[in-house]
C-alpha cells in the first residue's frame, strides 16, 4: 500500500470534515502503517482541548485524536506557524505531536504519495 498522509486543514465544527478525517486515520491505520497525519492552517483548532461544540450541537470529539498513539500512528505533524498566527500554544493540545516549520513540513509531506485532505 502507498504511503498515505492525511491533512486537517478545516475547524473542527460547522462541517464533519474533521471526524470524517480522523475515523478514515484510524480505519487506514488496520491497513496500513505508512500513516502520516499533518495539521496546518485551520486544522490546528481540531487539536484544542477546552472545545465547547455543544452550542452548535456538535460533539468533543478532540480527545479521540489520542487514539492515534493507539493505533501506531507515529508521523503527526503540526504547523509552528499555523499555530502562531492563531495565538495557540502546543500546551492547549489534546495530543503531543512533532511542530515543524513549513519548510520541514513540507519535506515531510512530500515522502508521501497519496494524500487526502480534511
Amino acid at each position: 500500500m502507498n504511503k498515505v498522509a492525511f491533512i486537517f486543514r478545516t475547524p473542527p465544527h460547522g462541517s464533519a470534515s474533521g471526524r470524517e478525517g480522523l475515523d478514515a486515520v484510524l480505519a487506514t491505520s488496520a491497513l496500513s502503517e505508512d500513516i502520516g497525519v499533518f495539521f496546518i492552517d485551520d486544522g490546528v483548532y481540531q487539536l484544542l482541548s477546552e472545545q465547547d461544540p455543544v452550542p452548535v450541537l456538535g460533539r468533543h470529539y478532540a480527545p479521540t485524536f489520542g487514539l492515534l498513539e493507539l493505533y501506531d500512528v507515529d508521523n503527526v505533524y503540526i504547523s509552528a506557524e499555523a499555530l502562531a498566527e492563531r495565538g495557540v500554544s502546543a500546551e492547549r493540545l489534546v495530543i503531543e505531536a512533532a511542530v515543524l516549520s513549513q519548510p520541514e513540513l513540507q519535506r515531510r509531506l512530500a515522502d508521501y504519495k497519496v494524500r487526502l485532505s480534511f
